[in-house]
C-alpha cells in the first residue's frame, strides 16, 4: 500500500504550506538535493511524503522535520511572540527535481 492510498487526498493538501525560500533552503537544494517546505504543525513524516509525492509527482527518499521556535518581539512596552512553525526537509531520489515555476 502506498502511502498516498492510506490519506484522502483532502488532508494530504492542507499539509505542506508552502516553500521556505531563504539563503540556507537554496544552499541545501544545492548541495543534498533537498526541499524545505513550511509544513502543518501535526504533520507526520509519513503524511509530508504523500503529500509531496502528490502534489509534486516526484518520489521522495526521506523527510527530515525541525519544529522552528517563534521568535519574542516587543511592540513597545508589550512583548509578544510569533508562532512556532514546523519545517520539513525533503530528500528526493536520484533523477527526481521539483521545479516551482512550473507548478505555478
Amino acid at each position: 500500500m502506498t502511502a498516498a492510498r492510506k490519506y484522502s487526498a483532502e488532508r494530504l493538501m492542507t499539509v505542506v504550506l508552502a516553500p521556505v525560500v531563504s539563503e540556507k533552503s537554496t544552499f541545501v537544494a544545492d548541495k543534498n538535493r533537498q526541499y524545505v517546505f513550511r509544513v502543518a504543525d501535526r504533520a507526520t513524516k509519513p503524511q509530508i511524503k504523500a503529500a509531496v509525492e502528490l502534489m509534486f509527482k516526484v518520489e521522495v527518499d526521506s523527510v527530515q522535520i525541525s519544529n522552528v521556535k517563534g521568535k519574542e518581539k516587543r511592540f513597545g512596552r508589550y512583548i509578544g511572540r510569533r508562532r512556532n512553525w514546523k519545517k520539513a526537509y525533503v530528500s528526493l531520489k536520484a533523477g527526481q527535481e521539483i521545479n516551482f515555476a512550473a507548478e505555478a
